[in-house]
């Protein structure tokens, strides 16, 4: 099935409003109803449908990536992720907190893990986290070298097997015993990028798999897409996680808010992290 961007109907509808007669705008927009008569009203409603019509028509339909292999998310994860995309939570920034205390764990995984085993770390011996950010794209992208992700851990841990915090989360913020800033405390902080983002694409290489692979999802589907990284190895080892943010999200692109950020939320993180400005 063919799936357009929410903005992309959204705009589509807006747009089609406006293309209404003009003789039919009062003082405060649109023509009272008791203004009009039934066969203007049907006429104009007509008129708007075909206009967002076309403009869907024109829009260029959401592609997943080349190869991939669509999944559902787990019922417990979609119950989660409508509560967030949902949420009006505003301070918005704990995203960059979540993302960058995970890439934090996954460079402590593969420094663990070396230490038994320094051949683990290959050509990739720096340890680090990289935040870059395209204000001509809208793209906020977090890069680590830490343990990364094999496909089937794509599959499993951003999607189809709810952990217990998943269960526990939603029902904290049921009963009110928490808020979206205590995503993390319950081992679903991934999930907070759908605060800011339409898109969300993650990029992975483990040792434990031959292939670099790509998990993608859109804010509000229920499902997600994981196949081979069209664009191949690139990653050599590690995880790059990139927001295609939301319209109302553009503070993300700024260089002094991400670096007052930065700041912040790496102050006890051990290893290095860049913000790259171009």
């Amino acid at each position: 099935m063919v799936r357009f961007h929410k903005l992309a109907l959204g705009l589509a509808f807006a747009t089609a409003l406006s293309v209404m007669p003009s003789s039919r705008i009062g003082n405060i927009g649109f023509a009272h109803a008791s203004e009009m008569t039934e066969d203007e009203k049907t006429a104009e409603a007509a008129a708007a449908e075909k206009a967002a019509e076309e403009l869907i028509n024109a829009a260029e339909p959401y592609k997943p990536p080349e190869g991939s292999t669509a999944f559902e998310y787990e019922a417990e994860v979609h119950k989660m992720l409508d509560i967030v995309v949902n949420s009006l939570y505003t301070n918005k920034d704990v995203f960059l907190r979540e993302l960058i205390s995970n890439a934090s764990d996954a460079l402590d995984k593969i420094r663990f893990l070396s230490v038994t085993k320094p051949d683990l770390l290959g050509d990739v011996k720096d340890l680090k986290i990289e935040i870059e950010h395209d204000p001509d794209l809208r793209t906020l992208t977090i890069r680590d070298t830490g343990v990364g992700m094999s496909k089937d851990e794509l599959i499993k841990n951003l999607g189809t097997v709810a952990r217990s915090g998943t269960t526990n989360f939603v029902k904290a913020l049921g009963d009110g015993s928490a808020d979206m800033s205590m995503i993390g405390m319950f081992g679903v902080g991934f999930y907070s990028t759908f605060l800011v983002a339409d898109k969300v694409t993650v990029a992975s290489k483990s040792n434990d798999d031959d292939a670099q692979h790509v998990w993608e999802s859109l804010n509000g589907e229920p499902s997600f897409h994981v196949g081979p990284d069209p664009r191949g190895n690139t990653l050599g080892r590690g995880t790059e996680i990139t927001l295609h943010l939301r319209e109302d999200a553009d503070q993300y692109l700024s260089t002094n808010k991400l670096k007052e950020m930065i700041r912040h939320y790496s102050e006890f993180v051990t290893h290095p992290v860049s913000l790259r400005v171009t």
